[in-house]
């Protein structure tokens, strides 16, 4: 209960926009391949971000 009102840390902001944009590469790949492998490229780019602040604690 009390976490409702709870803030999500910066590395939670980054992991939930690193599963929102993995699931649009994955529906991107089945139609077009090459705008699938750009959105996975983004998503690594988050995922380095991830890395490199939970590195840094």
């Amino acid at each position: 209960m009390f976490g409702l009102f709870k803030k999500k840390s910066q590395t939670e902001k980054l992991q939930d926009e690193y599963k929102k944009i993995m699931s649009e590469a994955h529906k991107l790949s089945q139609v077009n391949r090459s705008a699938g492998d750009a959105k996975y490229a983004e998503a690594q780019d988050i995922l380095n971000k991830i890395e490199a602040i939970e590195g840094g604690l």
